[in-house]
């Protein structure tokens, strides 16, 4: 089989424009534009860039991009005061809390602090309960729908497919099993512990690496 790179940033551009579109929509509707609460806590770069790259695109959007930055020594309590303040605030309509935080918060003490209608991450129970469930009408991690959304601009109907994915996180692996089973595929989680995975790898119609290692999928595979 001949390998075929998907173009990820031609599919990203259509999406983004689509956005836009739907925040002006918005926006003429309700008199303001949608805004988005980012909070970052310390001085980690690799979370500096995304953060920054999060208000460009929200931005470009044509919504309201608000950052909010707290010292890696910050409080738990403090970090839950603002995160409260900002479930209260009418004009926000979506937190982010980058993460990972720094040791010694509490993280999924912080994500269940957030409203679920306004967790964008989709990383609240509630909303990963609205997804495991079916129902339907919640957030969902970005990177397994982004994921979800290639897969079905490059091979149509997903149902009935074999799907094997590699890794069982709540950030990326457990919400990509259950968006493949809501299109109907056929999945399998494999993970450290799995026997064999080259053998479900080589069976699958699609593979969906979310271990975060380069290269851990081999060509023979």
């Amino acid at each position: 089989m001949t390998a075929t790179i998907i173009d990820g940033k031609a599919f990203a551009a259509g999406l983004r424009a689509r956005v836009g579109e739907a925040a002006a929509a918005i926006t003429a509707a309700g008199g303001r534009k949608p805004g988005l609460a980012v909070v970052l806590v310390g001085e980690d770069p690799a979370s500096a860039v995304y953060v920054r790259s999060k208000g460009k695109a929200t931005i470009a959007a044509g919504m309201e991009s608000v950052e909010h930055r707290l010292p890696a020594d910050a409080a738990q309590a403090d970090l839950i005061a603002l995160v409260e303040r900002l479930n209260a605030d009418p004009a926000i309509d979506g937190i982010l809390v980058q993460l990972p935080l720094p040791k010694g918060l509490d993280e999924r003490a912080v994500i269940e602090a957030i409203d679920p209608a306004k967790d964008v991450d989709g990383f609240h129970p509630v909303n990963a309960g609205r997804l495991a469930t079916g129902l339907g009408d919640g957030f969902v991690p970005c990177t397994p729908l982004g994921c979800l959304m290639l897969l079905r601009d490059r091979l149509g109907d997903l149902r009935g497919k074999e799907a094997v994915v590699i890794g069982r996180s709540n950030i990326v692996g457990k919400p990509m099993a259950q968006l493949l089973l809501g299109d109907s595929a056929t999945v399998t989680i494999v993970h450290s512990r799995t026997a064999d995975v080259p053998a479900h790898v080589r069976r699958a119609d699609i593979v969906v690496a979310a271990v975060g290692i380069p290269g851990f999928v081999k060509a023979d595979w």
